[in-house]
Formats: C-alpha cells, structure tokens, sequence
C-alpha cells in the first residue's frame, strides 16, 4: 500500500499518531459540522475541526475528549491546538480516562468545581458586603425608619468609635466580630475618660446583633439583616459599667425651680419662648420637644412622638396639654413649616434673592436649647438641662401626683398588659391638672415678713 504524502488531507477513517503537520492539514469539508481525528496514542483523545467561516478562515481546532460511560458518549472540550502542545493533550485526556475509568463522570467533577468556586466568590462577596460596619449602619437606618431620635446618637458613636477607631475591625464579616474585640471598644472609650459613652457603645452595639439575629424569625425586620447570617450577639458577651449606668439624682429643689422660672419668664423673643414651654410642658426631652411637628400642635394640646421605647418598636404619640401660658409660649415660637420649633428664617436676602431656608424647614437643635437654659440659670449652681425634667418629678411627688400620672406626663413607658393593652383613657385632665400644680408652685412667691415683726437677728 502506498505511503500517503505529506500534503494529503489526513485519513479520518483510522486512529493517527498526531503531529502538528497532521493537524495543520486537518480540515473540515463544506455540508458538515465538525470532523474528528482521532489519536493513536492516547485512547480517547481527538482533534476537532469547524469548517472556515469568515471570522475564522481556517476552521476552529481544538483537543477534545471523548470516551463512553453507562453507554452514553462523553465528549469534553480541552483546549484549542494553538494554545495546548500534542504531549500536554494527551496528558490531559489520559487524566480524564483514569477519572472514567474510576466511574466518574468528568463532566460532573468540573461542574463540582465551578459550583465551589462560585460558593466561595459568593462567601467572599458576602464577606465583604455584610460587614461590621455595613450592619451598624443598617441598624441605623432601621432607627431612623422606626422614627427613633436614637439613630443619631447611634450613627455619632459609631463613626466615632467603631469605624474610625477600629477599621479593620469594621469590615470584618460582621458574624465574626468577638466578644473581646467589643469589650476592647469599650475598653477604649472608657480610657478616654467617657464611660457612660462605652455603656452606649455596648447598648447599641448589642441592639444591632439582636436585630440582625431576630431577623431569621420575626418577619418584621428588613429581610436584608437575614443576609448577615448572624447566630451569634458578641456584644452580649461583654459587661457594662454599672458605676457609669448610676442616674444623677440632682434634682432642681422647688426654690431653684422657681429661680430658674424667673431666669426665664421674661426673656424675650423665641429664646424665652421655647425655654418656657419647656418647663411648662413638664420638662419633656428635650430632643422629643424640638422635633415637635407644626402638623401635631393644637390649641391646647401638643403631640410628641417618643423613640425610647422597647428595641425595633416604632415611636409612640405622647399627647401633652398646654396650660395657657404654654400655648402663648407656642404661638410666641410662630410654628409653621415642618418643624413648628425652627430658626430657619423666611422672606429674601438683601439681594433679593430668596432664602435658602424657609421657617419650619428643620427644628431647633437640642443642644442650643440646652444651652440657652444654663446660660439662663447661670445663678444657680451646677445647673444641667437634665435636672429641670428631674426637678419637676420630684416636685410633682411632693405634691401628692400620683407615680402613674408623672410617668404619662413625661412618658416614662407605659408597663404592664392592663396599661398597655387594655386601658384607653387618655388622662389629660390628670396630666393637665399636674401641670397646672406646676405652674403654681412656679408662680408661687414666699409672703414677705409683717412690718411689726423684728427678726431675730436684727433683734
């Protein structure tokens, strides 16, 4: 039989020891889809030839493996012959026989494989999206939806002393964060002498977790802190700093109270005006009070909306009574807009041109209204905002008001199934008429001494 020449197209018909000569004159002919050329070599291995088009004159060529299993053909791609040498093609296909061979099936160990590393793209991907810090800010939002003032608290504290302080920390997956990582954030704070600020850190550190954990079965909370996969609240295992938790029983005495009253009755204009309806509503918080919505004021009656209740429980309508000389104490802060406590200012600049604020746009901040009473009560010692909300408890105590009636003027929470659930009197009148024992107290002037009485002293 004679030898066939180096030009002549290959014979398909019969296995061939593969060389690039053979493959280069591989071709595929017009009217079929593909050809094989099969090696002698390794069993199982073939050249696969397309026929030319015009974005590939030549025809496509590549290695592939094929061989049977359970009676069905395998037939798996290896490489394209331009990028793969004859030796390492037939290397390849000898691999996948032994695999075969062993009954599996290659096509599934390569599915296996891109299945694990899709899993791990996945688990890396996650990784970086739910982190520490992503989680404490979607805790945050959450506050914010809930109409919870504590959001922003939150968010400063945070910022301050988990993603700047510990960056490393903050995009760690958020469900490997430590218990010792959290108690060293406190630690930190604390040593920058701010201990009742780590207690915070830890309160809101420990409420973001246990949102994130009860999202697997309370179908309330956004579905996306699901995706943070957390079983585990590492904050719940640090302790707090209870000598830092101690409430500051300074209360302003009834003299003070009637001090700080007459540091403030006759100041002037919206300062004096927003002071006075502060303590004449009760001594509200004040950061409840200056979110107070024009929409939510009436003639004798204001509704403030409180956030410091149960975690992932949106903020509940505190109705508060105005005396009348807190309702004039209103009208004099010229509610309007949004915000019925703003300084924005309306009307047009000299220009002309219009003001990029209208009033009511946003409200009063609460630390100016805090600082405009302690500049008012600069005669009293160690005044504090917070002691106005204190002192009017204590007096209102002194006075025979009931516990359950000074909680539900300044909402202190509403406890217990009855109270909460079954009770609907809106105690105004009670809250009203405390009030006004308030105010009396407030106007209340010690009688000056008889003129035919010589004091002792002087005696």
């Amino acid at each position: 039989m004679a030898r066939p020449k180096k030009t002549d197209a290959p014979d398909l018909g019969e296995a061939q020891d593969l060389t690039a000569g053979l493959i280069e004159r591989l071709t595929c002919p017009a009217g079929k889809l593909q050809v094989f050329l099969r090696d002698a070599k390794a069993p199982g291995l073939r050249v696969r030839a397309t026929p030319a088009s015009g974005k590939n004159p030549d025809g496509i060529k590549a290695f592939v493996f094929e061989a049977k299993l359970n009676r069905q053909t395998i037939r798996r791609t290896i490489g394209d012959v331009r990028a793969w040498s004859i030796d390492a093609a037939r290397a390849e296909a000898n691999r996948l026989r032994v695999t075969l061979d062993a009954g599996t099936d290659p096509r599934e160990v390569e599915r296996q494989k891109v299945e694990a590393k899709a899993s791990a793209e996945a688990v890396k991907l996650a990784a970086a999206e739910h982190t520490l810090k992503n989680l404490l800010t979607h805790y945050c939002d959450h506050l914010e939806a809930l109409g919870r003032v504590a959001h922003k608290d939150a968010r400063s504290i945070f910022k301050l002393h988990v993603t700047e302080a510990w960056p490393k920390i903050a995009t760690l997956p958020a469900n490997e964060v430590t218990g010792e990582q959290v108690a060293d954030m406190m630690r930190r704070v604390l040593e920058l002498g701010k201990g009742r600020t780590a207690n915070k850190l830890r309160s809101y550190v420990r409420a973001a977790y246990q949102t994130a954990r009860a999202a697997r079965s309370k179908a309330s909370i956004p579905l996306h802190f699901k995706a943070y996969n957390v079983t585990h609240n590492p904050a719940a295992d640090t302790e707090p700093d209870e000598s830092q938790n101690r409430a500051d029983k300074r209360p302003l005495n009834g003299d003070e109270l009637r001090q700080y009253w007459q540091a403030i009755k006759p100041l002037p204009g919206f300062k004096g005006a927003v002071l006075r309806l502060h303590l004449l509503t009760g001594g509200q918080r004040i950061e409840q009070l200056v979110s107070l919505h024009t929409s939510n004021v009436s003639a004798d009656t204001i509704t403030l909306f409180d956030g410091k209740g149960r975690p992932g429980k949106p903020a509940r309508p505190h109705a508060v009574p105005l005396i009348p000389l807190a309702a004039a104490a209103l009208a004099e802060c010229q509610p309007q807009g949004t915000y019925a406590l703003s300084t924005d200012l309306n009307g047009t600049r000299k220009n002309g041109k219009p003001r990029s604020a209208k009033k009511g746009d946003s409200h009063l901040s609460a630390i100016t209204l805090s600082a405009w009473a302690v500049e008012a009560a600069a005669g009293i010692p160690g005044f504090a905002t917070k002691r106005v909300r204190s002192g009017v408890e204590t007096l209102l105590a002194s006075k025979g008001i009931p516990t359950e009636i000074r909680g539900r003027l300044q909402s202190h929470g509403i406890a217990g199934v009855q109270a909460r659930h079954y009770d609907g009197h809106d105690y105004m009148t009670e809250k009203r008429r405390a009030l006004e024992v308030l105010f009396k107290h407030l106007q209340h002037r010690s009688s000056p001494i008889a003129s035919n009485v010589v004091p002792i002293k002087a005696a």
